[in-house]
Parts: C-alpha cells; structure tokens; sequence
C-alpha cells in the first residue's frame, strides 16, 4: 500500500508539474503575440511573423498566434504560408466567430492565389460558422465570379480539337491559298469560326494569312 501511495503521489506530482508548465508556456505565447501585434501594427511583418511563430511554439493550439501569424504572412504576400496558419487557428478554437474568420482569410489567400475553388470553399465554411458576415458572403459571389471567367477563358484559349467541318474548311483555305487568294481563304476561315468554335485551333494560321493580307496591301 505505501508503494501505491508513492506512485500516486509521483503521479499528482508529474500532473500538477504538466500544468505548472502548461501555464507558464501560455503565459510566454501571450507575451509573444502582444509583442508580434506591436510589430503588426508598426507594419513591422517580418519580424511580428517572428514573435507569433515563438508563441506558436510554446502553444501550437493558441488561436491568436497561429492566426496573427497568418495574418503577418499575408501581410507579406506570402499567401501560400499564411493558409496553413490560418487552418492551424480554425482547428484551435471552438468559438465560431474565430473559426469564421479564419476561413474567411483562408478563402482570401486562396483568391490571392487564384484557387477560386478553394477559396469558395473556404467562404462557406466561413458563413456556417457567421452566417451574417456580409464581407464573406461578398467574397463567396466574387469568387464565383472569378471562377466562372477563368472557365470561360480556358475553353476561349483551349478549344476542343477542330470537328470535321472545320478541318474541311481548313482543307478548302489551304488550297485558296494555293491559288494566292489569300482574302477568299480569310474569309472562310472567318465565316466557318462563327458557325463552328473549334475552327479556333487555326487562329494562328489566320493571323498569317492577315499578316500576308497587310504586306501585299503596302
């Protein structure tokens, strides 16, 4: 029995000790996140993102730190380094507003990055956690927008391989061409595009036969 006491004992002590400890490195990640916030706001963000990743290691789970953090990497247009920070801070808090506002800034930085997926996604994990955050709901819409563009703009800049018909009219401009009716050949080429998308893929011969237009034209 009195080894059981011992061992009980040592066992309070290891605990009390832990929380001793636990204290002490919450105390210290606070001190470093007041000094990292006077840097911030002196746009000092090189050396703010200094004090906040000191506080992020004595309390990994400590909102304002990995969330000041983000933010002093964001600052510094290094979006990429911020998201992580940021996520850190959305799994360390239980309180929605914080959770909200560290996707908020996730979705931002993914804007930054042109991730328009990712960064929608983010916004709405922002709006479950502050359904009434207009700046988000804003973001979420732009976004999309964005999103939206950028699709258009792939399918402008990468159109489906050339159909049939356009390779038969590409066949018919060709020997336009050969016959040095070279506006004829044009003309086709440009009819046929307002019909058929994937005459596209000949811009670049079009432009050509633009470029010859010109020079005879001198």
């Amino acid at each position: 029995m009195r080894i059981l006491h011992i061992f009980v004992l040592c066992l309070c002590c290891i605990s009390m000790k832990a929380q001793q400890d636990s204290i002490v490195q919450q105390r210290l990640a606070r001190s470093f996140v007041r000094e990292g916030n006077e840097l911030y706001t002196s746009e000092k963000y090189a050396d703010a993102a200094i004090s906040y990743k000191k506080a992020t290691v004595q309390a990994p789970t400590y909102f304002k730190s990995s969330f000041n953090l983000g933010n002093a990497l964001y600052a510094q247009k290094n979006y990429k380094e911020a998201v992580p920070q940021y996520e850190l801070s959305a799994m360390g808090t239980k309180v929605k507003l914080e959770k909200a506002a560290a996707y908020h800034n996730i979705g931002n930085a993914q804007l930054e990055e042109k991730e328009y997926s990712k960064a929608i996604e983010a916004y709405k994990k922002s709006l479950k956690n502050n359904p009434t955050d207009d700046e988000t709901r804003y973001n979420l819409a732009f976004a999309r927008e964005k999103l939206k563009q950028k699709q258009e703009d792939d399918k402008k800049n990468n159109p489906p391989p050339p159909s049939e018909y356009a390779k038969r009219i590409k066949k018919q401009s060709d020997q336009l061409l050969e016959a040095y009716q070279f506006e004829k050949a044009l003309k086709l080429l440009d009819g046929a595009l307002e019909k058929d998308p994937t005459v596209a893929n000949y811009k670049d011969f079009m432009k050509k036969i633009e470029s010859v237009i010109e020079i005879q034209a001198k």
